[in-house]
């Protein structure tokens, strides 16, 4: 069996949930993950690997409200409860913790972690941590096997922000300029599309820098069922392998209250839901991490929930 060469800072522990009995009939998610290994699975599916990103340093930079260090574990219990129904194994391979203001270390800890476990056909799925996250998953997927040979990245952002800001220092609204300056000194252009700008929350110049890099995306108030699935399926169309990170503020405040930065319009669930079954439904969901989730500013586990339906979701 072969052992792994990256370490994470905590290793997984049990989940708990409801108990209605064993068997399939009564499984439930924290019934269903294990600890990840590099086992072979027999699952239909290739298997999940949940990683825990632990990081309030880039929203604490980016001056937004702490707290999303503590999401993977509140994303986790949410998870536990729900009924099983996938048809692939879920792993759990624990978390990076970014202590203090280690914002880079941990980043690059996490990406060793992620492109070992894309290079071992995992699907990779990481919990963060403000969306400081983007770019630790960034770097885990430029370094696997699949981009070095080649293949054509596409990241998909469901987000009401750009997140490109142009500032000295990385933090939770740098990482996707970030990715374009790496890309360009890889000799690529940045494939990067959002669903759910607001623009009333996103300056001039991040809109000038949007459209310089030749970014793709749709304002919160043009987010019609209709009109996003055009524009996801444009966008898959051209990538290969699909890095997809949902910021949970895209949704509206009264729906995803435990945030950074709560939306005062957002994109309806239904429609993030909707996009999470399309890019599931298309064969080219590599990796995907879910960002920005603030249990401190939670209202009853509500964002919590809604970030683990829709991690269900897609990997269902």
């Amino acid at each position: 069996m072969k052992t792994s060469a990256f370490t994470v800072d905590v290793t997984p522990t049990p989940w708990t949930g409801r108990f209605d009995g064993d068997g399939d009939g009564h499984r439930r998610w924290w019934q269903a993950v294990a600890p990840h290994t590099f086992s072979a699975t027999t699952a239909a599916l290739r298997p999940a690997v949940v990683l825990g990103f632990c990081s309030d340093a880039g929203v604490r930079r980016n001056q937004g409200r702490v707290g999303a260090a503590a999401a993977p574990a509140a994303i986790r219990s949410a998870l536990g409860p729900l009924a099983y129904h996938l048809d692939r194994d879920v792993f759990d391979a624990g978390d990076v913790v970014v202590e203090d203001d280690s914002l880079e270390a941990g980043q690059e800890r996490a990406g060793r972690a992620i492109s070992e476990l894309l290079d071992a056909s995992n699907l990779t799925v990481v919990l963060g941590g403000g969306h400081e996250t983007a770019f630790a998953s960034y770097l885990g997927v430029a370094a696997s096997e699949a981009v070095r040979s080649g293949k054509r990245l596409g990241v998909l952002n469901l987000d009401a922000h750009f997140d490109l800001r142009d500032e000295p220092t990385p933090s939770s609204g740098t990482p996707f300029l970030q990715m374009a300056h790496a890309e360009a000194a890889a000799g690529r252009d940045l494939q990067y599309a959002v669903v759910g700008i607001s623009e009333p929350n996103n300056t001039r110049t991040l809109f000038n820098t949007a459209d310089r890099l030749g970014v793709k995306y749709l304002l919160d108030e043009d987010c019609s069922l209709e009109a996003v699935e055009t524009f996801v399926a444009d966008f898959l169309a051209g990538v290969d392998v699909l890095y997809l990170t949902i910021d949970l503020d895209v949704m509206p405040a009264a729906v995803a209250p435990g945030v950074s930065a709560p939306a005062a319009y957002g994109v309806p669930l239904p429609v993030i839901s909707a996009v999470c079954r399309q890019v599931a439904a298309s064969g080219k969901l590599f990796h995907v991490d879910v960002a920005e989730l603030n249990p401190e500013f939670d209202i009853d586990s509500r964002t919590a929930k809604i970030a683990a339906r829709l991690v269900n979701t897609l990997l269902g």
